[in-house]
């Protein structure tokens, strides 16, 4: 059963619709600020909103005539702080989850969720007893244990440090192939997004710039907005001249590039446009040119920092006043082909890789 949401309020401003798939586990991301949290605060009926439409399926929790209960919907929440007990042992804690339930069943349950996010053998410890990550646990525990239908994470991994935080990585997806329910990740963190998420949300000032399938969207920003919010550098503008059978012509600078994947309708005229810096190429010096280059473009280097494996080199394109691009390299590539600063090279922009930007930060959802 998708989650359907269409939100709209005034303070904290939102202006939200999607709709989040079964099962999945998607991600909300944005800055600090943006609304992700009152997101999943409306979801859990926390947050009485201006307008709402919450569905689960065909299981209405908000409309226009009806506002559900918290505890009559099928969610569990992990806050960002965890909201532990600080007075109740482990077992305690996750039995509040658990009210409705005889006490023995109510015990039985609570053992079960403990056991299912490995903090068996901690039920007689108090919050102040354990390390973040158990911390986190025991929170996890206590929201699976009433077996929600949707689970609501609101940015679970940033009170640990970067070992646990990979640590549970591995059991939150584990434990989301043992229940398979639909979990709604809030986090500020593009690598923790990319890890976790089979679907990506960009939110922004209470709105949604765009939505899809996480790959899709790291990879194919839909406008400036959310370039930034995916930590794209490589944003231009050219200046479209002519369109033949598949592909514009652009025009940037001094040198006219192929670009694919505009729309229907589309005019001459100026285009903002991004790249992956990890699908800039450099044209290797080794090898004679050929045809089949696509977008050769000659830069000289400005700057190379090398990080572990991987080397961040800064170029400025011949002939394109003040712009500056940033490509990603091996570390033993940018050696043997000598890239320093001060060095001429070509790099090459395929046409697939050249992204075009809308015009304006409008949402967009892509499917």
């Amino acid at each position: 059963m998708n989650l359907a949401l269409d939100l709209r309020h005034g303070g904290p401003p939102l202006d939200f619709r999607a709709e989040l798939p079964a099962g999945r586990i998607s991600a909300l991301l944005g800055p600090s600020g943006s609304g992700k949290t009152s997101i999943l605060r409306a979801i859990a009926g926390l947050l009485k909103l201006d307008a709402a439409d919450i569905r689960l399926g065909d299981r209405i929790w908000d409309d226009a005539d009806r506002h559900v209960p918290t505890r009559d919907r099928s969610i569990g929440l992990v806050p960002q702080h965890y909201g532990l007990f600080p007075h109740l042992s482990v077992l305690r804690n996750v039995e509040t989850a658990l009210i409705h339930l005889p006490s023995d069943q109510r015990r039985e349950r609570a053992g079960e969720s403990i056991r299912q996010a490995h903090v068996g053998g901690l039920e007689s410890r108090h919050p102040h007893e354990l390390s973040g990550g158990q911390r986190q646990r025991v929170a996890l525990a206590r929201a699976i244990a009433r077996r929600p239908a949707v689970l609501l994470l609101d940015e679970p991994f940033s009170a640990v440090d970067r070992s646990t935080r990979k640590r549970l990585y591995v059991e939150l997806r584990r434990l989301h192939e043992q229940l398979q329910n639909t979990i709604v990740l809030v986090t500020h963190d593009l690598d923790e997004a990319a890890q976790l998420a089979s679907h990506l949300y960009l939110v922004r000032h209470g709105r949604l710039l765009q939505s899809g399938p996480t790959p899709d969207v790291l990879t194919r920003p839909c406008c400036e907005q959310s370039a930034r919010l995916l930590d794209i550098p490589n944003v231009f503008t050219g200046q479209l001249e002519g369109r033949s059978e598949d592909h514009w012509l652009m025009r940037w600078g001094p040198h006219v590039l192929c670009v694919t994947g505009l729309p229907e309708g589309r005019t001459p005229g100026p285009l903002r446009w991004a790249v992956l810096p990890s699908n800039v190429l450099l044209a290797r010096p080794d090898k004679p040119w050929t045809s089949h280059l696509e977008n050769p473009v000659p830069a000289r280097v400005c700057e190379v920092i090398e990080l572990g494996g991987e080397a961040v080199v800064h170029v400025a394109p011949e002939g394109v006043s003040g712009a500056l691009l940033q490509l990603r390299l091996p570390t033993r590539a940018v050696r043997r082909y000598e890239v320093r600063p001060g060095h001429a090279i070509v790099i090459c922009l395929r046409s697939a890789d050249i992204v075009p930007l809308h015009e304006d930060d409008r949402s967009t959802i892509t499917r």
